[in-house]
């Protein structure tokens, strides 16, 4: 089957997303490492959330990401969805994954309408992540928190979707083999729980769960 990848098939599609965050993690950073787990047992999760922003432009969709500044002390480098813990003050994910985005890239909310949400996920670094699946409205202004965005960049949706650039990588870590998703675009190395968030927009929406 081909998409088109624009805007009212998109909505259409995202149909499929769960209404509310679903109460049970089905997706990790442990899901290809059966045998080299890391997510910690019996530990309570901090709960975070993240906006994957899909912005509706006219000549085709596209997945908006963070590149992450060298100097941060966790994840520093890294792409990232724009997104954080859930503060005391948030009214829900939601809201906490409007609020981090608006202070992470500067790109004000009324331009995100919120559509549904990705399984929860759970990272090594005990997070219980919500992942926010929004529409973003061109017209936006970027402006990268200095402290910890280096670069906001835009990835065609339609190269995400294809099951074929979900390439399967490892390395060795604290003595163990792990193996995670990346998606290599120009350039740019989306690994790990984004990778992982990635292939389940494209399980729900395009492909096999």
């Amino acid at each position: 089957m081909s998409f088109r990848f624009d805007e009212d098939e998109f909505r259409n599609r995202a149909g499929r997303l769960f209404p509310a965050p679903p109460d049970v993690p089905r997706r990790s950073d442990d899901d290809l490492n059966p045998d080299a787990r890391i997510i910690a047992q019996g530990v309570t999760p901090r709960p975070a959330a993240v906006l994957v922003p899909v912005v509706a432009r006219p000549a085709g969709l596209s997945l908006l990401l963070t590149q992450r500044t060298d100097h941060l002390s966790r994840h520093a480098g890294q792409v990232a969805f724009p997104g954080g813990r859930i503060d005391a003050g948030d009214e829900g994910p939601v809201a906490a994954a409007l609020r981090e985005t608006e202070e992470e890239t500067g790109i004000a909310r009324h331009f995100v309408e919120p559509l549904g949400f990705l399984d929860t996920y759970l990272t090594g670094t005990s997070y219980r992540v919500v992942p926010v699946v929004g529409l973003l409205r061109p017209g936006f202004t970027v402006t990268p928190h200095a402290g910890e965005v280096a670069e906001v960049f835009e990835v065609p949706l339609a190269f995400l979707m294809n099951p074929a650039h979900h390439e399967k990588h490892s390395r060795e870590w604290q003595g163990r083999q792990r193996h995670y998703y990346a998606m290599p675009y120009e350039g740019r190395y989306i690994w790990g729980a984004t990778a992982g968030m990635i292939r389940n927009l494209y399980a729900l929406l395009y492909g096999e769960s």
